[in-house]
This record gives C-alpha cells, sequence and structure tokens, in this order.
C-alpha cells in the first residue's frame, strides 16, 4: 500500500472523530513526511484535538507527560482497527528535551528537529509539508476537560490558511521536546515559528499526531 508516496502526497489512514458533534468516524488525512521505501513517516494534515501536555503546570518530561499516554492509548485505541494496528512500527523517539529519556511509541508528536528536517516554514518549490495548518471542527469545540482550540481571528492575513476560496485562521500545536525548563515544552506558532516557552498544562495547543506504517 502506498509503495510510491511521495512526501508532500496525502494518504487517509485510521477515523477520528472531526465534526464538530465528533459522533462521526472519519478517515485521518496524513501527510507523507517520508517514504524509506519499507516504511511511511506521516503527520495528520491537520490539528485533531486540543489536548495539554501535562494535566498540572509542573515538571514533567515527555515520557511521563500526560498527553504521550493518550496519544499511545486512547488516541491509538479510538483511531486503529487491530489491522491497521499491525501496520504501525514502535518508534525510537529521541530528542525528547534535555535530561528527557528517549522512549517508545507507537504514536507520538514530532520533536523540534523533526519539525525543522521535514516540515518548512513557507510554501516552497518542491517542499510540500508547511509546518502551520488548521484545526478539524472537532478539535475546536471545548472538551470536558477544559481544552479548546484557539484560532486566530485578528484578521492578519499571515495567521490564515485559504482553501477553497474561505480563509481559516491558524492555531498552534505542540512539539514533544520541551526546553531547560521541563514545566514547559515547544510548539509550533500561526507563522510557522518554533517556540519553547508554553506551559504544560495550557489548554489551547493542537495535537498533530505522527507516527510510522510498515509497506506491504
Amino acid at each position: 500500500m502506498h509503495q510510491h508516496a511521495k512526501p508532500g502526497e496525502i494518504i487517509t489512514f485510521g477515523t477520528y472523530p472531526q465534526s464538530e458533534r465528533g459522533m462521526d468516524k472519519t478517515p485521518i488525512r496524513w501527510i507523507v513526511l517520508q517514504n524509506r521505501g519499507t516504511e511511511l513517516f506521516l503527520l495528520s494534515e491537520r490539528i485533531l484535538d486540543c489536548k495539554r501536555y501535562h494535566s498540572e503546570f509542573t515538571d514533567t518530561s515527555w515520557q511521563e507527560c500526560d498527553l504521550r499516554k493518550w496519544l499511545n492509548d486512547g488516541f491509538y485505541n479510538t483511531a486503529f482497527n487491530e489491522d491497521e494496528k499491525s501496520l504501525i512500527k514502535t518508534t525510537l523517539c529521541t530528542g525528547n528535551g534535555e535530561g528527557s529519556p528517549d522512549t517508545e511509541d507507537n504514536v507520538f508528536l514530532l520533536s523540534v528537529e523533526e519539525a525543522q528536517e521535514w516540515t518548512v516554514k513557507a510554501e516552497q518549490a518542491g517542499l510540500s509539508v508547511r509546518r502551520r495548518t488548521i484545526g478539524t471542527d472537532f478539535s475546536k469545540v471545548k472538551k470536558n476537560d477544559g481544552c479548546y482550540l484557539y484560532v486566530y481571528d485578528k484578521k492578519v492575513e499571515a495567521d490564515y490558511i485559504v482553501e477553497d476560496g474561505a480563509a481559516y485562521g491558524c492555531s498552534w500545536w505542540w512539539l514533544r521536546t520541551q526546553d531547560n525548563r521541563s514545566s514547559r515544552a515547544y510548539f509550533i506558532g500561526p507563522r510557522s515559528s518554533i517556540r519553547s516557552y508554553a506551559r504544560v498544562n495550557l489548554a489551547r495547543d493542537g495535537v498533530r499526531p505522527a507516527l510510522k506504517i510498515t509497506l506491504k
């Protein structure tokens, strides 16, 4: 499947609610970051949900944080059936932050290094995996835990993406890497900047899952 998918191409894999009501099982659209011939490295095209990196403003690590647990349990079990799970590779995640242990994850967030290597700040010819993105309707709905995605609405053109003639405000999304304060983590700003100062318990930032799947 998708043996010839090139970086920047879109494939569908798994399902996740994307409507405002959250009752749907809509196929997830993934951007191909890399095709190694035997595996695809994928990043969700859209922000799929809004979660805190960790429930409390305290020192934590990618290994211990609530968001990693949710991605590898709640999201993983909601989004994928058993056949799909059999294609997902366990990925060694490094670059998680100073003093933060390496982890092995089925689903993860991009690190700072991966965001720099596989995504681009602007739409450049031949580099089609853009860093800026928008959230699904589901990601923007306020959840029971108080999380809801902040969407830029100040009418500044650089903070919007235009699709089919309509302008949509961009949003922040988490990276897994922490800065030198383990109560904060990196994130992507609406204009593609990589920033380091988000408190781990912020309830405004989006989740773009990443994973690797085996090509059969």
